[in-house]
Parts: structure tokens; sequence; C-alpha cells
């Protein structure tokens, strides 16, 4: 098997787990409180991301190593991609169903688009301006032309999205803020204090949650959803896509990122047993669209 072949498998792979999380998540968040779900998600990430540290750095990495503007940045990554971006998308995916959210958040390459040109004063090209347009069209034509379809896609399907947004928003900060360290620390050092701040953020929460919550009205099988949740879903993509840009271009992982909400979809009718729209087909369709202008720029 050739490097590419491989790039391809690990990269889409990645993007088809990520996109089944919405499912995940949805059925998680159907018996555990939103908080208190993050909470436990991200401590079992640690508890599979602290031996990997260990064993790849022969130990942990101390905080006095680290500068503190460094340590500043990875906080403010756990603020926006972990904290808001949880925060955001598990609210959302209450009013919303989960195909729609993995439709929205594969909208993150055109949103880092605008917000690198309004606070990075990067300049847009008309390859990223006609992926952003293509991606915002898509989506807005989805929910104009979903209003027939409003009791198939959720409880309050537009208070739904705008959360799901705010979730790709804070993502997108994670990813731009991330930038700045990218060179400074190793990939597995990043995300570990990262997904530990992100735990340390969530534990009042997740605490206050635990006090008043009956464990025992969980079924096994949403148990069993959560820890893939904080472990397949959270840990594996991360490998996954180091591995695959190891092996291809920047370009091969925007492109392959519209591999997200065919996954969301998928999954959403398989787990969920949420119902086809037509009218995801015009979202999806936008958004792969503005990918593969996106993706030009690479």
């Amino acid at each position: 098997m050739n490097q590419q072949i491989k790039a391809y498998l690990f990269l889409g792979t990645a993007m088809a787990i990520i996109g089944s999380s919405m499912s995940i998540a949805k059925l998680v968040i159907g018996f555990i409180p939103v908080f208190l779900t993050s909470g436990l998600r991200y401590a079992i990430s640690l508890i599979i991301l602290a031996p990997l540290l260990w064993r790849q750095k022969k130990g942990f990495p101390s905080f006095y190593k680290i500068s503190k503007k460094n340590l500043f940045i990875l906080f403010l990554q756990a603020l926006t991609g972990q904290f808001l971006f949880s925060v955001f998308l598990l609210f959302g995916l209450k009013y919303i169903t989960a195909s729609e959210s993995g439709i929205l958040t594969s909208t993150m390459p055109a949103v880092i688009g605008v917000i690198s040109f309004l606070f990075l004063k990067e300049k847009i090209s008309r390859h990223k301006l006609a992926g952003i347009t293509s991606a915002v069209l898509g989506i807005m034509l989805m929910n104009i032309f979903g209003i027939a379809n409003l009791a198939q896609r959720g409880s309050n399907p537009l208070l739904g999205s705008f959360l799901v947004f705010g979730a790709v928003v804070g993502e997108s900060l994670f990813t731009i803020i991330g930038k700045i360290v990218s060179d400074r620390l190793s990939s597995l050092t990043i995300v570990t204090l990262v997904t530990f701040f992100g735990f340390l953020l969530f534990s009042p929460f997740a605490i206050y949650d635990a006090i008043s919550f009956n464990f025992s009205s969980v079924p096994l099988k949403v148990w069993m959803a959560l820890l893939c949740y904080g472990s397949v879903t959270t840990v594996v993509p991360f490998i996954l896509i180091i591995r695959g840009l190891a092996l291809a271009p920047a370009s091969t992982a925007a492109v392959l990122t519209g591999v997200m909400p065919v996954s969301s979809l998928l999954f959403a009718y398989l787990i969920l047993n949420e119902p086809f729209l037509w009218v995801h087909l015009l979202g999806i369709g936008g958004v792969l669209i503005g990918i593969s202008f996106i993706a030009r720029e690479f």
C-alpha cells in the first residue's frame, strides 16, 4: 500500500469518526446532563492520553518548562475548542438533529477563512470567497426549504443551528490559536494539556450536576456510548490525523473533511433513526463544493 492511499485511509477514517460523534453525543445527552457528559468525556480522554504522553516523553513535561505564554495559549485553546465548543454543540443537539449538526460543523474551513480575514487581516482569495459563499448558501437553503419539515428537524432547528454554529466558531478559534504553538510543542503534548485544561474547566459544573444525578438511571448502552465518545471519537481521530498529515499535504485533509457530513448523516440514520430529508442534500452539497474551493489554497 503506497503512502498516498495510507494518507487517504487515515484522514478519511478520522473524519468519518468525527462525523459519527454527533449521533453518539446526542444519544448520551438524552440521559446525562451536558456538563457532566463533557466532564466525564475529557476524564476518559485524559486516562488514555496521559500514558501515551508518558511513553513518548519518558515522563510528563513539567509546567515550569513550558513558558507562561504557551500555557496561556493552551488554556485559550481549551476554553474555545473544548469548553465553548462542547457547551454550544451539546446544547444545540437538544434542539436540532445530529445529521444537520454534522453538516453545520463541516463549515469550519469556511469559518476559519472568515475569522482569519477579520482578525488576522489575511486576504481572502477568489477560491476562498467562492468556498465560503457556497457553504453559506448551502446551509441557508437547507434551513429555508426545510421549514416544511420542522417536525422532523428537531424541537427548535433555528436555535439549534445558531448554537451549533457557535460551536463551529469556538473550534475555528481553537485552530487559529493553535497555529501559534504548533511548532513549539509536540502534538501529543498540546492535545494532552489542552484536554487537561478542558477537564478543569468542566469539573465544577460536572460535579454540580453529579451531586443530584441518579447514575443508576442511565442504561448500559449509554455508558458504552459515553466511553466511545471519550475515547474512540476524541483520541483516535487525533492520532489518525497526525499520521495522515505526515504522509499527505494539508490540502488532502481539507478535501477529506467532506467525509464528516456524510458520516454524520449515515450514523444519524443508523443509530438515532433520524429521517432522511432531501433538504440535507442542499446543505451537504454547498459545504462539499465550498471545501473543494478552499482546498485549492493549500
